[in-house]
């Protein structure tokens, strides 16, 4: 009988034990869950900031967008390079005559980082196509604006009229009227 007592005794140690050491993994498995989801929760540290381009630009393009705004946008609006083929922005990098002013053109390396982001974010040239150097020339642009009367010539005061953020490069934010 005291075998008995004994082995019941050590038979409840031993429940007891295993209940201890599974609820200690258990605490520990949510505790790291726990500091994990925090560690890796950048979401509400950081919020995203709204994209407003037309396309999200990598990481590694980001610098090149950045040089096209510093040496384009600061006489024009920064036309997001998929409104023209990649020819069009091609011939405008290589050629220091730019719709009848004379510029310095962009020398290496800011030129790569430049052809890089145009080159990567502009459409495909058609063969049949004429290349566009104007926006009422890109069939693309037409396509983004079916059904707009757009003036002629289309200026910049056109653009802001429906893209207020568009001195933010932001041509997502749309007037009232568009923004539907």
């Amino acid at each position: 009988m005291l075998n008995t007592i004994k082995h019941k005794s050590s038979h409840h140690r031993l429940k007891r034990q295993l209940l201890i050491v599974m609820l200690v993994i258990f605490a520990w498995s949510i505790a790291i869950g726990f500091i994990l989801g925090l560690a890796t929760s950048t979401h509400a540290a950081n919020p995203s900031p709204s994209v407003g381009t037309v396309d999200v630009v990598p990481i590694q393009y980001q610098l090149g967008q950045e040089l096209y705004l510093e040496n384009c946008a600061t006489c024009h609006i920064g036309i997001p390079p998929a409104v023209f083929p990649t020819q069009t922005w091609k011939n405008l990098l290589e050629d220091s005559q730019h719709y009848g002013a004379q510029l310095k053109p962009l020398v290496d390396p800011q030129r790569l980082l430049v052809w890089k982001y145009l080159s990567t974010f502009s459409r495909l040239h058609l063969q049949d196509d004429s290349t566009p150097y104007r926006l009422k020339e890109s069939r693309y642009f037409q396509a983004l604006h079916p059904g707009v009367k757009l003036p002629r010539p289309v200026q910049i005061s056109s653009c802001v009229s429906c893209h207020p953020g568009v001195n933010d490069y932001n041509f997502r934010k749309l007037t009232a009227e568009w923004d539907q």
